[in-house]
């Protein structure tokens, strides 16, 4: 199965001057959405560039070689070798992930030494999920915050000492180096970038076109805490978090008072509770609350007032506080953004 992305003037061309110049930088067993899924926002954009008078992107996928790379789901993409790009003024560097990464960097150390050569001469270099790794084997994210895949992060950072690995970013800006979290935020990354360069107009055309949020909740984490729950052996406790969801205008649900639900001692159940769910029951309320606040805000005409106490937060103030630590958003805002 092979993909053969647009032609695009190569350098040398009359239009070589026309539009940033932005390299897609393949590799064999590299992730196709993370890939493709920025090279789609950066298709869109182009189309309501050139509406607004303004030169399109020349995009290129490339790779050390040139002709076909493999992505690691099986389908062959056509590209360019990035020599044909020698001399040329680069804006945009973007590096896609793998989920053979460490394999990946084992067999290629050219990559990373054009990544440091050419990152350079680049307006800005970015990375999709585990590309972050590429760009750590580069120096390029030496005394940086970054992010990565959240499955990879104990992996970049153990990789990459002086590299501050950020865990519940979607995406991180340093300078001229941003990283992503994993695979689909690739396409945050993507509508950031075309943000910075076209303004939010556009950007938000693009998000309309690809029907995604143009800005995801700020800070939000890069998995679902309430999946995250799920993924514990956590049955023991599935009769008490359906009654937590339906009780959550009980403001005092302490933890004498779920104990008492699962008839064990208080103690016993703080301990037994945070070892099968991997949180305290305070802090599972708290979840609980948030995910209620949040579907509320999306769903309900009731006034944030309203939510707050019918969630169990007693009052806007103490809710506000809550939607700061977990999505460093207010509930105002969030429903500005998301409300149905």
């Amino acid at each position: 199965m092979t993909y053969t992305p647009e032609i695009q003037p190569k350098p040398g061309d009359k239009d070589l001057n026309k539009g940033r110049l932005v390299l897609f930088v393949a590799f064999d067993d590299m992730c196709l959405l993370d890939m493709t899924g920025p090279l789609t926002v950066f298709w869109a954009a182009c189309q309501y560039m050139e509406e607004s008078g303004l030169p399109a992107y020349r995009r290129h996928t490339v790779s050390l070689r040139g002709g076909p790379v493999s992505t690691v789901e099986g389908v062959s993409l056509d590209t360019a070798a990035l020599a044909d790009f020698d001399g040329a003024l680069v804006d945009t560097i973007i590096v896609p992930g793998s989920p053979r990464i460490q394999q990946v960097l084992a067999k290629s150390a050219l990559l990373p030494e054009w990544l440091q050569a050419n990152s350079a001469k680049a307006r800005r270099t970015a990375s999709v999920c585990s590309g972050a790794f590429l760009l750590g084997q580069a120096g390029l994210l030496d005394g940086k915050r970054a992010a990565t895949h959240w499955a990879m992060c104990d992996a970049l950072k153990e990789s990459f000492p002086l590299v501050e690995v950020d865990r519940d970013a979607i995406f991180v800006q340093q300078g001229a180096v941003w990283t992503s979290a994993g695979v689909t935020a690739g396409i945050d990354l993507a509508l950031a970038l075309v943000e910075q360069d076209c303004g939010r107009d556009i950007a938000m055309k693009v998000a309309r076109e690809l029907v995604v949020f143009l800005k995801r909740p700020g800070g939000q984490s890069q998995f679902s805490e309430m999946l995250q729950s799920q993924a514990h052996d956590s049955a023991a406790f599935d009769e008490l978090h359906l009654w937590i969801a339906d009780n959550l205008d009980t403001e005092n649900l302490s933890v004498e008072c779920l104990a008492e639900k699962v008839r064990m001692s208080p103690r016993n159940f703080s301990r037994a509770y945070k070892q099968a769910t991997g949180r305290t029951p305070a802090k599972a309320v708290e979840i609980f609350r948030l995910a209620s606040a949040r579907r509320l805000l999306e769903e309900s005409p009731r006034n944030v007032d309203q939510i707050a106490r019918q969630c169990g937060f007693g009052d806007e103030e103490r809710m506000r506080v809550t939607f700061q630590r977990h999505l460093a958003i207010s509930p105002t805002d969030y429903r500005k953004r998301f409300s149905r």
